[in-house]
């Protein structure tokens, strides 16, 4: 891996790294624009806020836009809600996993 490649990933990973960023984004992974109230909800526990600091971050970042409609993940989000999706698939597989070792 390249250093530019490694400041990158670093640079991504610090984003999603801050409180509630990813949970934003998975929020807006059905592509369909949420109001800011719709999305404070789907997010849950999330202050107005912390909510304006990821929207800003992330709208700066390229991963997320606004609309008439509210707000909706650009084609860049998209494409890392592609990429995380399969994080769907291990974190069940990992909870089970987690599930045996309790009992």
């Amino acid at each position: 891996m390249s250093a530019k490649e490694s400041l990158a990933i670093g640079q991504l990973l610090s984003l999603l790294e801050s409180r509630y960023a990813i949970r934003v984004l998975w929020a807006l992974r059905d592509g369909h624009a949420q109001t800011f109230r719709l999305l404070q909800d789907s997010v849950g526990g999330i202050t107005p806020n912390t909510l304006n600091t990821r929207i800003k971050e992330l709208r700066e970042a390229g991963l997320m836009t606004h609309g008439s409609d509210g707000y909706s993940v650009t084609h860049l989000g998209a494409d890392l809600l592609k990429r995380l999706g399969d994080l769907q698939a291990f974190a069940g597989k990992w909870a089970t996993s987690q599930a045996k070792k309790a009992s």
